[in-house]
């Protein structure tokens, strides 16, 4: 399970770098980035 909160956040990371250097746009970007950023943050929290 602590693993997954490092996956989440690995994904989170590649997600905001690659959105800013290649300008992706889609549709709900900041609420699924945002829902991403906390679910990473419990599971890491829980975990700890």
């Amino acid at each position: 399970m602590r693993r997954l909160g490092f996956v989440l956040t690995g994904i989170w990371l590649l997600l905001t770098g690659l959105s800013t250097l290649v300008h992706i746009r889609f549709e709900y970007r900041e609420l699924l980035m945002s829902a991403l950023a906390v679910v990473a943050g419990i599971m890491l929290i829980l975990q700890r």
